[in-house]
C-alpha cells in the first residue's frame, strides 16, 4: 500500500459519513514505539486482551519515519475488519494523519478503535469525535494560513523585505561598480573577489550586459 493516504480518501464528500456499523469480521491490532528504549510489550498485550486476530507493530529509530507494518495492517484488513489501536498517538502523528488513516478505512469498509480512547468509529458517539477532529484540524490549518498572511502584511508595512536575501548587497554593488570603473579588473576577478558568480554580477549591474563598463565620478582628460 502506498504511503500517500490522500489517494484513498474520497474527495468532496464527508469522509466519516457513512461508516461501516455492526462489523463481524476479525480484530486487526497496530502498535508502535518510536525510540528504541520503548517497548511494545504492553501495546501487544492490550491488543492481545481486546481481543485481536493479528497484530503488527512498528519499532522505528529517530531517523525511520515510514510505517512498514501500518501500511501491512491496512492491506491485511478487509470489508467488515476492524483496525485497533493502544491509542490514538499510536496510529497518527498528528490531527490531520489521524483523520487521513481513519478515511482510508472508512473508503475500504474498515472500522477502527482506540483502546485508550475508548473510540470507535461504529458508533455514532465516535463518528462525533472524529468530525471534532476534522473541523479542528481545517480550523487550525487555516489559523496557520491566516496568521502567515498577517505576518507578512506586517513585515512589509514595516518595511522589511519578504523572501530569499538578495545575492548581492548595496555595498558590494557599490564596490563592483568602482572595481568595474577601472579597465585593468576583469568581469571574472571581480566577480571572485566579491564570492559573486559572473551572472550575479551583470544582474545586479546590469550596464554590464550592454558592453559597457560604469563610471565612477567625473573623468579627467
Amino acid at each position: 500500500m502506498s504511503s500517500s493516504l490522500a489517494q484513498w480518501a474520497d474527495s468532496g464528500d464527508d469522509v466519516l459519513d457513512a461508516f461501516p456499523a455492526n462489523l463481524t469480521g476479525v480484530l486487526v491490532g497496530y502498535g508502535r514505539v518510536s525510540t528504541k528504549g520503548h517497548l511494545l510489550d504492553r501495546q501487544i498485550l492490550a491488543l492481545e486482551g481486546a481481543g485481536c486476530a493479528r497484530i503488527f507493530a512498528d519499532k522505528l529509530s529517530g531517523k525511520n519515519a515510514e510505517r512498514p507494518e501500518l501500511w501491512r495492517a491496512l492491506d491485511y484488513a478487509r470489508p467488515g475488519d476492524t483496525l485497533v489501536v493502544p491509542s490514538l498517538d499510536r496510529l497518527g502523528r498528528s490531527i490531520q494523519d489521524l483523520i487521513a488513516i481513519v478515511a482510508v478505512l472508512r473508503k475500504r469498509g474498515v472500522g477502527f478503535h482506540s483502546l485508550h480512547e475508548s473510540l470507535d468509529t461504529t458508533t455514532p458517539g465516535g463518528r462525533l469525535v472524529f468530525h471534532v477532529f476534522a473541523a479542528l484540524a481545517e480550523f487550525i490549518r487555516e489559523l496557520i494560513i491566516q496568521g502567515t498572511h498577517e505576518g507578512l502584511a506586517a513585515a512589509r508595512a514595516r518595511g522589511e523585505r519578504i523572501g530569499r536575501p538578495p545575492a548581492m548587497n548595496a555595498e558590494q554593488i557599490r564596490h563592483a561598480r568602482a572595481m568595474l570603473a577601472d579597465p585593468e579588473p576583469t568581469v571574472t576577478s571581480i566577480a571572485k573577489l566579491l564570492d559573486v558568480s559572473r551572472t550575479t554580477l551583470y544582474k545586479y549591474v546590469p550596464e554590464l550586459k550592454a558592453g559597457g563598463r560604469p563610471v565612477i565620478g567625473p573623468q579627467v582628460h
